[in-house]
């Protein structure tokens, strides 16, 4: 579904700096759900959903991203004269698990998120997307004609 991909990596985007939301959250900015719900007219309830997914689902992604980081610079320490090979193989594969891991975890949580929103509310974030993902073309467009020019 268009709307899906589209949503999908906007709200990863969007909600996967959580020291960023608490940061914006605390110095009294509008956070990410205060901006969807402007963007499409979230309920307070609505709002109230989201971000109880949200919360449940990031601390566990946080901790599955720490885990990877230390996978890499575990594997980024083995390139040397004297290499691990299995270490490296070892820890390549469990960095696969713990990243698609990751992937579920967000996908899900998109997906909770997505089913709060009404029909109508889907239909305005696509559009909106649309409109966003134009005018980033249009930037690339006209980035790429004042660099060849």
């Amino acid at each position: 579904m268009k709307l899906a991909k589209v949503f999908g990596s906007a709200l990863v985007a969007l909600t996967l700096s959580t020291p960023a939301l608490a940061q914006q959250a605390a110095g009294g900015q509008p956070d990410q759900v205060d901006q969807l719900a402007q963007m499409v007219g979230l309920s307070d309830d609505q709002q109230s959903e989201i971000r109880g997914i949200i919360d449940d689902m990031q601390g566990e992604i946080g901790e599955l991203r720490q885990e990877a980081r230390a996978l890499q610079q575990q594997m980024q320490a083995e390139i040397k004269p004297d290499y691990d090979e299995d270490s490296i193989r070892d820890n390549a594969e469990e960095l696969g698990e713990v990243t698609g891991e990751i992937a579920a975890l967000s996908t899900l949580m998109q997906a909770k998120v997505d089913s709060v929103f009404t029909e109508e509310q889907r239909e305005t974030l696509d559009q909106r997307m649309q409109q966003m993902q134009q005018q980033m073309q249009q930037q690339r467009q006209m980035m790429q004609q004042q660099q060849g020019g």
